[in-house]
């Protein structure tokens, strides 16, 4: 009785381990920063804020003016006038902050949702992959320790999102 079970139990683990099961890995990262699309909202968001960059930069230097002339005047001035001045550049210089923070606050909602476009895109490439090459698992490459390069899908996916989805409408 025991050698039948242990038979049973030797059958069944062999069968199990000749299962076959395919895995692959992709880099989700190098995708969204390498693929046309990709390249393409960066450069976007990137010139968004350089054009912004040089408002902010005429502002601060305002500022800086205000502020050298304010520091001037200290002694001329009167007291009270004086520290109306300072308190009327500390209300701009933090109305400037919050323009400052709500501008990135903005730029990172629209990389989120240009990312989740792409990402939406990519989504229905990879099952359309998985589904023609009978893959069992597809696991994010920043999880894995090591692994075999050619185990590797990411530059197949890279080039069917190209071909897919070129840009998207900013």
């Amino acid at each position: 009785m025991k050698k039948i079970i242990l038979l049973l139990i030797i059958i069944l683990n062999f069968e199990y381990c000749y299962a076959d099961n395919k895995i692959v890995y992709i880099d989700i990262n190098n995708i969204l920063n390498n693929s046309i699309v990709g390249k393409s909202i960066s450069k976007h968001l990137q010139n968004i804020r350089e054009n912004k960059s040089k408002e902010f930069k005429l502002i601060e230097k305002r500022l800086l003016d205000k502020e050298k002339d304010i520091i001037k005047k200290k002694n001329i001035l009167e007291k009270n006038i004086y520290e109306e001045q300072v308190v009327l550049l500390n209300k701009e210089v933090s109305e400037y902050n919050i323009k400052k923070k709500n501008f990135n606050k903005e730029i990172e909602e629209k990389k989120v949702k240009y990312t989740k476009t792409v990402l939406n895109s990519l989504n229905s490439i990879v099952s359309k992959y998985v589904e023609e090459n009978s893959i069992s698992i597809v696991l994010p490459k920043k999880n894995l320790i090591i692994a075999k390069k050619d185990l590797d899908i990411t530059n197949i996916i890279m080039n069917l999102l190209n071909n897919d989805l070129k840009e998207i409408a900013f």
